[in-house]
């Protein structure tokens, strides 16, 4: 029997680390033997996810998008299909990466004034069909509160907030939560991840966390070889299965039920 669809946002301040958690969460995810059918979206313009896992993109959105501006004056004034569906079908041939473990889609950017936004509400559209498809959909937002107040996340029951120990980041993790209400967007659940909080700010952030109404579902440590599989370019989709971090995150996917 397939679950119910388990579909998660994973955002914070630029910096905070919530590619690499979704990268880890990723690595959890697909070295379980499930039959979890699993998409990863990077949501994010600056598009550093498919590096971090080591997946070979054809194109993003936004690249189909540019490419479909400047060609379509080419094409036949006698082409049946409308302009939307056909960007559409182009987007789903270029852009989806159907892998061994879990498939990956990319949002990117366009160029000019006006082509961020076109692109995010063709995310948005096509994550309206293809999520029925999966029962797990990871999300890796940009930086900051841009994709709630677009709505990227319309589709999500549950959303990781990374903060790192900075004041800025629990600032920017309160703001999410703000937007989210005023936008009205309906979750199951709101988690703090922490990254990179030392022992001595702990209580700090659990405090704080009470205070704002969040459960904290973890924190992942410092881990010197995130640090250098990055440095490296290696994916951390290869990192042993032991390491600090990994152990963390495995926690984390059991404390917001996603794994059991």
């Amino acid at each position: 029997m397939m679950r119910r669809p388990f579909i998660a946002s994973v955002s914070g301040k630029g910096g905070s680390g919530k590619t690499v958690l979704t990268a880890l969460l990723t690595k959890i995810l697909i070295e379980r033997e499930t039959d979890d059918e699993i998409l990863i979206v990077d949501g994010d313009p600056a598009t550093n996810l498919p590096e971090v896992l080591g997946v070979e993109l054809r194109k993003t959105i936004g690249e189909v998008v540019e490419e479909f501006r400047r060609s379509f004056h080419d094409q036949s004034a006698s082409v049946s299909y409308r302009k939307d569906t056909l960007l559409e079908y182009l987007i789903m041939r270029d852009c989806l990466a159907e892998l061994d473990r879990f498939d990956f889609i990319a949002m990117g950017r366009g160029e000019g004034e006006g082509c961020y936004c076109f692109v995010n509400s063709l995310l948005i559209g096509i994550l309206s069909k293809l999520i029925h498809n999966y029962t797990v959909v990871l999300m890796d937002m940009e930086a900051g509160l841009e994709h709630i107040s677009r709505r990227t996340d319309r589709y999500v029951n549950n959303m990781l907030i990374v903060v790192d120990p900075s004041m800025m980041s629990f600032r920017t993790a309160e703001r999410i939560k703000e937007v989210a209400i005023e936008v009205g967007l309906k979750v199951n659940s709101i988690y703090i991840v922490g990254n990179r909080i030392p022992q001595i700010k702990m209580e700090r952030l659990y405090s704080w966390s009470r205070e704002q109404g969040f459960e904290v579902a973890g924190i992942v440590p410092y881990d010197a070889l995130i640090e250098e599989f990055n440095t490296r370019g290696i994916p951390l989709l290869k990192l042993p299965s032991n390491t600090a971090a990994v152990e963390a995150v495995r926690s984390i996917a059991k404390r917001i039920s996603l794994i059991d």
